[in-house]
């Protein structure tokens, strides 16, 4: 490695000098456009960059769980991204958009009652993420939290938003299937079932009481 070579982590946002930030469109959510240069892995800088950037601020998302019938709860509604896909209808976890003064906690257990209709008694973060970072600054944290399935059922969302989901009630080996044969195409779900199938022992155990 050259001297003048950075290690893994060692650029931080100082190393980013951002030359101008212009706001193309501001609705429901905007979109940003950035001019910057930043230093380069073996020293120096680069030339300018442009690059537009989606910015939907900090959302969470989690994963229902009922240790004790062993079953998590599952959404299902229509997304526009998926609009022209094969599957415009996705099988999705709770999520949400964290807004000012909120915690990412308290998103996923007020996203919870809203679209599932259920509620959550205790929770585990996953982890958190960038789904996008090539192009969204979103930031995604991920929870598996305790809840009871068997109050788990029917249409849920709020018609102001014109949300139309159903919820699902599904083992945790048949959900874990969904994941391995490509029916869950959404990011954090994929992650927390993931997560669920390594945990789920000890869950069961800590939280089966």
């Amino acid at each position: 490695m050259q001297p003048s070579e950075k290690r893994h982590g060692e650029f931080t946002p100082q190393d980013v000098e951002i030359i101008s930030k212009e706001t193309l469109f501001k609705g429901f959510f905007s979109m940003v456009k950035y001019r910057f240069r930043h230093k380069l892995f073996e020293g120096g800088w680069s030339q300018p960059l442009e690059r537009e950037m989606f910015e939907r601020g900090h959302a969470a998302a989690m994963l229902p769980y009922d240790p004790i019938t062993d079953q998590v709860v599952i959404i299902e509604q229509i997304r526009v991204g998926a609009l022209e896909h094969p599957s415009p209808w996705q099988m999705e976890i709770v999520a949400g958009i964290i807004d000012h003064g909120e915690t990412a906690e308290d998103v996923v257990r007020r996203e919870a009652v809203e679209e599932a209709g259920i509620d959550v008694t205790l929770l585990e973060k996953v982890t958190s993420y960038y789904p996008s970072s090539g192009g969204c600054s979103e930031m995604l944290d991920v929870y598996v939290g305790k809840v009871d399935a068997t109050t788990a059922h029917g249409v849920h969302g709020l018609d102001y938003e014109g949300e139309d989901i159903r919820v699902h009630v599904i083992s945790r080996e048949e959900a874990y299937e969904w994941v391995t044969n490509g029916k869950f195409e959404n990011g954090a779900s994929i992650i927390a079932l993931q997560w669920l199938q390594l945990n789920h022992q000890r869950l069961r155990s800590e939280w089966h009481k």
